[in-house]
């Protein structure tokens, strides 16, 4: 017996690993092949990949290492190094018992040189740029040929196998506690009942998966007969990013509540039958099924359902709903004060200026609901959230390490800035076509991290163009910017406390920045007097003739930007008496939009675009001049040299947690 089984009580899974050095033939995804040609191609097992299930595989032809889940292993077949052909040679592996000195030397051998060749590979493929100054981000000067024992430990760590069937879980008395638990949960909240089978209605099947929650297989949910409506709301960033700037200026604690079996909660309209889930089926009444009550994980309109039942609580508690955002609620008192709560599916974040009205709402909510205090706000969807006495900061730096550790980059060298100045990317610029599955996740990993990254806003987006087809040009530059992540780990956005929460917008575009279309490409960012909440880099839909009806179409875009957070700060209590002041550094843009007169420079621009004229007569905005230099939105448009950048991410808020005031700890 291991020690992790007698800690545990489980075997652990060892089904994963395979023999160091072993060939092995990796998938070739069908995007990236002919129909005749071979599916696969030889690579050398090297290792696991760390935040996801899959393996490290080196190329002998290109040199590099892959990773990929979709690869046959031969174990009993070792790559010959001295051949540089790649025929694969046949090599008993010497048994533990029966090895000489002899072998083990020439084992340890063959490793080092694969080692050498490793390193060799990796000095090659990683780029030369530039280094961030700052002495703390350095890079590690460990020994090539020496690695932390934290990354050892981390790769020796052994996986717990998920039972893949109920006869598997039914061994394991943990698995057996836990699907006893989920049952007395559906059973305490009066999911379902018992009742004979229908014969004029279609019975679901349910199955034990994964975490062993119920989940339906919904091969046979119709429309129209197991469900109607399915969509549910969920709170947009920009909300969530505008109530944490609005707590900091009014100085308010942000505190987080947790529903437990969220969906167990909501009531069904339709009427639905489910089989009785396996190893739990009633003795004697084997043909009965159950009679749905409320929705079970897996039915398609579950997520609707609980919000019904959310919203109708809230509606019944004296909350008021939103009408520009709807998973948003108010509660106001004359004598009390407000409390705000916003709602993403389970998790629920509240705040508010009276801690009486605080601390009723969360015994409420845990009386209606089985609920977890979690406290004050620390983690929300992937962001960090460190609350002090002088402001609140957010981060992603988690979820930025996984990303370069699940594209292998996290010994690569940093650079200062995510993009190389006047350096433009088109479609077709006659480099060799990379993975395209591995370039989307790339991209789709950093537009996730903007949440709280406004300085890689415009470098996204501007990847975001080329997912299909990418080139390795393309690759390399969305691999500038993971360096550039690598360099900036413990950054984020503080919000300082204590300043006036008066709403200042910042646009701007460049011209005919596309080389494909010659479109431009339009910024804006928010604040409410610390740092930014609500930021935006978009390619516009039209051609500009000229720098002035660029900059007159990304006011547009500013403008209802702007009215929509006057909407929302309206509701959060905090209504914007005068107009909301939008800086650009284009006097004919600015000119265009407070003088209503069509001539021939600006008869063609789209008539949507010109409601920006009726916000300003209405006094809902101000467009007002600012230096070029001072324009903060220039970061969201185009990349800029280093120093230039670095002032204007300062400007945004993007900030390093060792630089704030009291050393925030992330």
């Amino acid at each position: 017996m291991t020690p992790f089984e007698a800690y545990t009580g489980r075997k652990p899974g060892i089904a994963h690993l395979k023999v160091f050095g072993c060939l092995c033939h990796v998938l070739i995804p069908s995007v990236l092949r002919h129909k005749l040609e071979e599916n696969s191609h030889k690579c050398i097992f090297v290792g696991y990949v760390l935040c996801e299930k899959g393996y490290r595989l080196y190329d002998p032809k290109t040199r590099k290492i892959i990773l990929s889940r979709d690869v046959y292993f031969d174990e009993e077949v070792s790559w010959k190094w001295e051949n540089p052909s790649n025929a694969d040679v046949r090599m008993p592996m010497p048994d533990g018992n029966q090895g000489t000195a002899e072998t083990e030397q020439r084992v340890l051998d063959e490793q080092s040189q694969f080692l050498d060749t490793q390193m060799q590979m990796e000095e090659e493929i990683a780029p030369q740029g530039e280094e961030m100054l700052d002495e703390t981000q350095r890079l590690d000067h460990t020994p090539h040929k020496w690695r932390s024992i934290n990354d050892i430990m981390a790769q020796c760590n052994m996986c717990i196998v998920e039972p893949d069937s109920f006869e598997e879980a039914d061994l394991d008395e943990s698995w057996r506690c836990a699907m006893e638990a989920e049952l007395e949960m559906i059973e305490k909240n009066n999911t379902w009942k018992l009742v004979d089978r229908p014969s004029n209605k279609p019975v679901i099947g349910v199955k034990w998966v994964y975490k062993v929650k119920l989940n339906l297989d919904g091969t046979v949910q119709k429309p129209g007969i197991d469900y109607n409506e399915t969509f549910a709301p969920v709170a947009r960033l920009d909300t969530i990013r505008t109530l944490i700037a609005l707590a900091t200026q009014k100085e308010w604690n942000l505190f987080q509540l947790d529903v437990k079996s969220a969906f167990l909660n909501g009531i069904l309209k339709e009427e639905v039958y489910v089989e009785q889930p396996q190893g739990y089926v009633q003795e004697s009444k084997e043909t009965k099924v159950y009679r749905l009550n409320k929705a079970l994980y897996g039915l398609k309109q579950a997520p609707r359902a609980w919000y019904d039942e959310i919203d109708a609580y809230f509606n019944t508690a004296g909350f008021k709903k939103s009408l520009s955002e709807a998973t948003l609620y108010i509660k106001t008192s004359d004598t009390s004060g407000i409390i705000i709560v916003s709602l993403y599916v389970d998790d629920i974040i509240y705040t508010g200026s009276c801690p009486k009205m605080l601390e009723e709402f969360k015994q409420d909510m845990m009386q209606h609901y089985e609920m977890t205090d979690l406290g004050l706000l620390h983690h929300f969807l992937g962001m960090g959230v460190e609350q002090t006495d002088k402001h609140i900061f957010i981060h992603q730096k988690k979820y930025a390490m996984k990303i370069l550790e699940k594209f292998g980059m996290r010994d690569w060298k940093r650079v200062a800035i995510p993009l190389v100045v006047n350096e433009k990317l088109c479609r077709e610029d006659g480099s060799e076509a990379v993975d395209e599955s591995e370039f989307r996740q790339i991209v789709g990993s950093l537009l996730y991290l903007t949440a709280t990254r406004p300085d890689v806003m415009f470098a996204s987006s501007l990847l975001a163009r080329f997912m299909h087809n990418p080139s390795k040009k393309h690759m390399g530059t969305a691999k500038r910017v993971l360096r550039y992540i690598q360099g900036t780990l413990d950054f984020g956005i503080e919000f300082a406390k204590g300043k006036t929460a008066t709403l200042i917008g910042y646009y701007d575009s460049d011209w005919a920045g596309s080389e494909d279309d010659m479109r431009s490409t339009s910024g804006y960012a928010f604040t409410l007097g610390s740092g930014m909440f609500s930021w935006a880099s978009i390619k516009q839909n039209t051609v500009a003739l000229s720098t002035a009806e660029a900059k007159y179409v990304s006011a547009a875009e500013a403008t209802s930007q702007a009215k929509w957070l006057r909407f929302v700060l309206e509701d959060f209590g905090e209504e914007q008496i005068e107009g909301t002041q939008i800086l650009c550094d284009n006097t004919s843009a600015i000119a265009m939009a407070r003088n209503p007169v069509h001539h021939q420079k600006t008869r063609h621009i789209s008539r949507k675009f010109h409601f920006i004229r009726e916000a300003i007569q209405a006094k809902e905005i101000e467009l007002v001049y600012c230096k070029t230099e001072d324009q903060i939105a220039d970061i969201l448009t185009k990349a800029l040299p280093k120093d230039r950048f670095v002032r204007l991410r300062s400007l945004l808020g993007v900030k390093s947690a060792k630089g704030l005031e009291g050393s925030v700890e992330i």
